[in-house]
């Protein structure tokens, strides 16, 4: 049986900080955390949050790293109690939004983090206690403002997901002008994880239109915009629709992703320092070949129809667009300049065939099928 399900709410257009306030009396949050980095921070984009709660008593955790981690939850939840706060405010990237959720979990619930975590059946022990959430996204890229999953890198180096619909957001608050200005390689990096986001899920096997329809909605958005918003950081429109394409792609995601997620969960655990969406960029060639076997992506066309959504002349044309996208992006050309090295490829493909994506891929991967796509991506 299917399941597909759409629940929050979300305020979408520019200027929409404005709104934090308001949007934390309706979810009767009193005191909130403000969960945000440092770049965040130094960027004025947590200033513009303060601003608009209007002397609300809050406090702020700052200090969220890249990729986001136990420690950094537990520092986070310890605030939020010794606070006394009622609810949490994410205001970054995939980073801050995923440390939120892992505040929500852990500043209500007993226990290690861990034990939340989805391939330790941690799904049904997150209850309706998590600390209620509003998500106020300043990249476009994870999404993780409209999903239910966070990722984080646990006390033992897994990078892990913790998967629950009472983890997702009561609020997003999509506001594009917090995108203005965001770095060209960062801007790169997060839309090229939006159009994973899209195209994966796209693939999934999963019976999901309206996730189906989403998903090529964004993806269409995504690719014809991401080298604009990229090129120039005012382009309020290019950030728009990557916005816009980057909430599509975790809306679809419901419906399950695949062997890019598994490698990159998987190697940004062996390595925390490299970025998750880059990783994907550089991963999503060798699974398009991979899945195209797919028996479901076959009888679906699936392939023909991403690439006319993305204006590319056949399916089999489709990896090579993205390295080319990859390029003109001034993306890494491939894991080896990024400094991956093949004395790794046992620890990330043990992790891969671990992660949460793997069974969800539409052609489900051997422990060769993970070394041959890393060498293809190196």
């Amino acid at each position: 049986m299917a399941l597909i399900y759409y629940v929050t709410q979300i305020q979408f257009e520019c200027g929409a900080i404005r709104l934090l306030r308001s949007e934390c009396e309706r979810t009767s949050i009193t005191r909130p955390l403000i969960v945000t980095d440092a770049g965040v921070k130094s960027a004025g984009i947590l200033q513009k949050a303060l601003d608009a709660l209007g002397g609300m008593p809050v406090a702020v955790f700052d200090q969220t790293p890249s990729n986001p981690t136990e420690a950094a939850v537990r520092a986070a939840a310890a605030l939020y109690r010794a606070q006394g706060c009622d609810g949490l405010i994410a205001v970054g990237g995939g980073s801050a939004i995923d440390c939120a959720k892992g505040v929500a979990i852990a500043a209500t619930h007993e226990g290690p983090l861990t034990y939340y975590a989805t391939i330790e059946g941690g799904s049904a022990r997150i209850t309706e206690r998590v600390a209620p959430l509003i998500a106020v996204p300043t990249t476009s890229g994870t999404g993780s403002e409209v999903a239910r999953g966070a990722i984080i890198i646990v006390d033992d180096h897994r990078k892990l997901g913790f998967h629950s619909w009472h983890l997702v957001p009561k609020t997003a608050i999509c506001d594009p002008e917090l995108t203005l200005g965001l770095p060209p390689r960062l801007t790169a990096a997060t839309g090229m994880d939006a159009v994973a986001h899209c195209m994966e899920t796209f693939m999934a096997a999963a019976f999901n239109p309206p996730a189906d329809g989403i998903a090529l909605d964004g993806l269409e958005r995504a690719w014809a915009h991401i080298e604009r918003a990229t090129t120039n950081g005012s382009d309020v429109e290019a950030r728009t629709q990557l916005m816009s394409a980057s909430m599509q792609g975790a809306m679809a995601f419901q419906k399950g992703l695949g062997c890019v997620h598994s490698l990159s969960h998987s190697l940004g655990g062996v390595d925390p320092r490299l970025h998750h969406g880059t990783l994907n960029a550089m991963f999503l060639p060798a699974v398009i070949a991979f899945n195209a076997a797919a028996e479901s992506v076959q009888k679906d066309k699936r392939l023909q129809r991403m690439a006319h959504a993305m204006g590319v002349a056949s399916a089999s044309d489709l990896g090579e667009a993205v390295k080319d996208m990859n390029a003109r992006l001034g993306l890494p050309t491939g894991l080896a300049a990024m400094g991956v090295t093949g004395d790794l490829f046992d620890r990330i493909i043990t992790g891969a065939l671990a992660d949460h994506c793997h069974k969800t891929n539409p052609r489900l991967a051997t422990a060769d099928d993970y070394r041959h796509m890393l060498l293809q991506s190196l």
